[in-house]
């Protein structure tokens, strides 16, 4: 598997370490990916160009992957979500993955450890498009050797700015 992640990172060397600005910057991008960089800057107590250099330091050693906006689902037509578990054929995981990502609705696919070895998170219009989705298209995956699916009856999403003492907390000491 490391050699694996590492042609899906493309041979990137490692990231440097983050800074208590660094991480103050990533917590604000989190909370409002819109953010302007003066806004960043003053929030941080950095100059623009320090903020501007920090920010795009960040996107091109691979922490910030991307800005999006985060969608209530519902209100956007996809009134059904899943969390759907994979069992895969040893070996399998990157033609998977590649058709998985293909898949409408897709929102979130992980290799795990456990019971099962992909849970993919999707959304659909309905159970009957949820239904379609597992029975003829996950399912026809020649390298997906079983299913389940895990109805989602409600969701919150957590405050990406809000500490948790995680990965994006504060180092321990």
């Amino acid at each position: 598997m490391a050699a694996e992640q590492m042609a899906d990172e493309g041979e990137r060397p490692p990231a440097r370490p983050l800074d208590a600005i660094d991480r103050d910057i990533l917590r604000i991008l989190q909370k409002d990916g819109r953010a302007s960089i003066r806004s960043v800057a003053d929030r941080v107590h950095v100059s623009r160009a320090n903020a501007y250099a920090r920010i795009n330091r960040l996107i091109e050693d691979g922490v910030i992957r991307g800005f999006s906006a985060r969608v209530n689902h519902e209100r956007a037509g996809q009134g059904s979500s899943a969390y759907i578990t994979l069992k895969i054929v040893q070996n399998s995981w990157r033609t998977v993955r590649k058709q998985l990502t293909e898949l409408p609705g897709t929102a979130h696919i992980a290799l795990v450890s456990g019971d099962f070895d992909v849970l993919l998170l999707v959304h659909s219009a309905d159970n009957r498009a949820l239904r379609e989705l597992v029975l003829t298209k996950i399912q026809s995956i020649p390298e997906v050797l079983s299913t389940r699916t895990l109805l989602v009856f409600e969701e919150t999403d957590l405050d990406p700015a809000k500490p948790s003492g995680g990965a994006m907390g504060p180092p321990p000491g």
